[in-house]
């Protein structure tokens, strides 16, 4: 079983404030249509305080993580 912790946006609430992006570049981008890209969806250990951090920034609360067991 391995579990993963992953960064998901939630669908119609991206904005295109970009503050993920300014946050985390290596993890989100904005796509043509100005809407947030998860580069890196799963969050290692070691990134996830800056994964939260840009989460809690979106002022559209267009991200979350989820918990994926397969």
């Amino acid at each position: 079983m391995n579990d993963n912790t992953r960064v998901v946006s939630v669908p119609g609430r991206c904005q295109g404030y970009a503050s993920c992006v300014i946050t985390d570049p290596d993890r989100f981008d904005l796509g043509p249509d100005g809407r947030v890209l998860i580069l890196k969806p799963v969050i290692q250990a070691g990134e996830l305080g800056l994964a939260e951090e840009a989460i809690r920034a979106c002022p559209a609360a267009a991200l979350k993580k989820e918990l994926e067991t397969s």
